[in-house]
């Protein structure tokens, strides 16, 4: 049941950022000002004021109502979510661009923007790329599986999600409305490099937020109410990073200045213990806080100016997957770390693994020439 209720989840957040920035695009487009900086600064700050939010608030609802008081709380959120859109949201014109559609298919959009035609239309079943989907959930699976306990006698699965992975190409290169529309990324090195990125950083991420919030429960002995606390730090810090970082056009120096700040973070994870003062748990969220405003911010100003104006919903979309793959990659480290307690020792197999993923996306924010050329100067950059 948990995983359904996920699964219908992902259907309401997968539509939130793709239209997001299409609005911002088309918006764009009808002022004639190709340099949203402070929109795209509102929206990571946006994203930082609810990640403040978020962890005390759900380390509070669990103290108080149990796990599912979490997801309680959501309805009435839905509920006003849904009635802003229908008040605030601008509504689609016959004449308007297809960048000024919204709807939950951003793949399909892009699909048909890029052939000049309009989104297919049919039963929802019709539109749905239900074959790429199960293609693209074995893949995903597959290799989880195998990332969360890897061994060479489990081969088989390493086998099976590149064979999926093959198959899945495959299909969404040929498929009318694909389920990701990898259309966008052919002939785009550049974007192709920053959704690399972007996997990479959320693999250092997500396993902080999942792997040191379980350790300063079980490692360290905080109440979940506590342990969130302790991450408040970060995202005030990462919210006021990105104010100040947000006047600046330059995306390589935020990159680069992330990439150390994750390192940095990595470095003294690997210093802590169970018997550590507090104010060392302070340092690590505090630290974490520098690439978590940075990275986000420079991932999303990178994705917009690389991306194809017509395709912008569908770049985004993809931005938001790589980072999926990330948490879910992140996901699979924490288990394979920490077994069956979060204990100090998994802990630091966790931060080597982290530190691997920063030294990685160092790299590739080093060796990058294109990002030189990506910057919001009020035309798009050359790629």
């Amino acid at each position: 049941m948990l995983i359904g209720a996920r699964v219908l989840l992902g259907f309401g957040t997968c539509a939130g950022y793709p239209a997001a920035m299409a609005l911002v695009r088309s918006e764009a487009e009808r002022t004639g000002r190709d340099s949203p900086g402070g929109v795209l600064t509102a929206l990571a700050v946006a994203n930082q004021t609810v990640a403040v939010v978020g962890p005390l608030l759900g380390g509070l609802l669990i103290a108080v109502g149990g796990w599912r008081a979490t997801f309680a709380l959501n309805v009435p959120l839905a509920v006003a979510a849904v009635l802003l859109g229908l008040l605030r949201l601008p509504r689609a014109k016959p004449e308007a661009k297809p960048t000024a559609r919204f709807t939950a298919r951003p793949t399909a959009q892009s699909t048909a923007q890029s052939t000049g035609g309009s989104t297919p239309r049919g039963s929802l079943a019709a539109r749905l790329d239900l074959p790429g989907m199960g293609l693209f959930a074995a893949m995903l699976v597959s290799l989880l599986l195998f990332l969360m306990n890897p061994h060479l006698r489990d081969w088989y699965l390493l086998a099976l999600a590149a064979a999926a992975g093959a198959a899945f190409a495959v299909r969404e290169l040929r498929a009318a409305t694909p389920f990701i529309d990898l259309r966008v990324l052919g002939g785009n090195v550049p974007l192709l490099a920053t959704y690399g990125r972007t996997l990479v950083a959320y693999v250092v991420s997500y396993s902080f937020l999942y792997g040191f919030t379980q350790w300063t429960e079980e490692g360290f002995g905080l109440t979940p109410f506590h342990a969130g606390l302790a991450q408040i730090p970060m995202f005030l810090l990462a919210t006021g990073v990105s104010i100040v970082s947000g006047r600046s056009t330059s995306v390589r120096g935020k990159l680069l200045l992330g990439a150390v700040g994750q390192i940095t973070a990595c470095l003294v994870i690997l210093l802590l213990g169970g018997d550590s003062p507090l104010w060392m748990l302070l340092l690590v969220a505090l630290i974490f806080g520098v690439p978590q405003g940075l990275n986000n911010l420079a991932l999303q100003n990178s994705v917009y100016f690389q991306a194809d104006p017509e395709r912008t919903a569908s770049s985004a979309g993809l931005l938001r997957t790589f980072a999926y793959i990330g948490s879910m990659v992140a996901s699979a480290a924490t288990a394979a770390s920490f077994g069956q307690h979060a204990d100090t020792g998994g802990l630091h197999r966790l931060a080597w693994v982290m530190l691997g993923a920063g030294l990685l996306y160092l790299l590739l924010t080093l060796f990058d020439r294109a990002l030189g050329r990506t910057a919001g100067t009020g035309t798009r950059a050359s790629l």
